[in-house]
């Protein structure tokens, strides 16, 4: 696996072994950020089941100005502060070591990218959505992608939030949501 494009492009990035991640393949990814880029003028990534990290990292890659990574397993965080290493930009991301429903009871901030792509999909997606924004979290131009098992069926809307793009890719879904 490796950072697509942007200024880490083609920069080796590290997963978990096992399975209890599933890395986005470098063809998916590439494909989630050409359906909403591919490339960004700055703004805040919320990256709430990080994983490796190696989406919030391709964001802020390609022009994004930070990145906030939430991920609670311990061997993931420290795949993550590796792969954060590798951009020689640490300055750039912030590892929060805790559960997405702890974090979004302390975020204040808004952001412009939200990447979901949790392990219970349809439930998880759809509650930290409607959170997000009743916490007013979501930025008025936000773009959220969701990557889910391509059986997993999401609302058309999700509070103020609605369907504007859904491709498969082998056994991947992804959705994506704007205002």
């Amino acid at each position: 696996m490796r950072v697509v494009s942007g200024n880490y492009g083609g920069r080796p990035l590290k997963t978990l072994p096992g399975k209890t991640t599933r890395p986005t393949t470098d063809k998916v990814k590439g494909a989630i950020f050409n359906m909403i880029g591919p490339y960004f003028d700055g703004g805040l990534v919320l990256d709430l089941f990080a994983g490796s990290g190696s989406l919030s990292i391709e964001a802020v890659s390609r022009g994004m100005d930070e990145a906030v990574l939430v991920e609670r397993d311990r061997q993931a965080q420290a795949i993550i502060l590796e792969n954060i290493q590798m951009t020689k930009e640490a300055e750039k991301f912030e590892l929060m070591k805790m559960s997405a429903e702890k974090v979004l009871t302390m975020l204040s901030k808004k952001f412009d990218l939200i990447l979901l792509d949790p392990p219970y999909a349809k439930e998880q997606i759809e509650k930290n959505l409607l959170i997000m924004q009743e916490r007013e979290l979501l930025s008025a131009t936000v773009t959220v992608v969701c990557e889910t098992d391509k059986s997993v069926e999401l609302s058309e809307t999700i509070g103020n939030l609605h369907l504007v793009k859904q491709k498969i890719y082998g056994i991947s879904k992804i959705s994506i949501y704007e205002f």
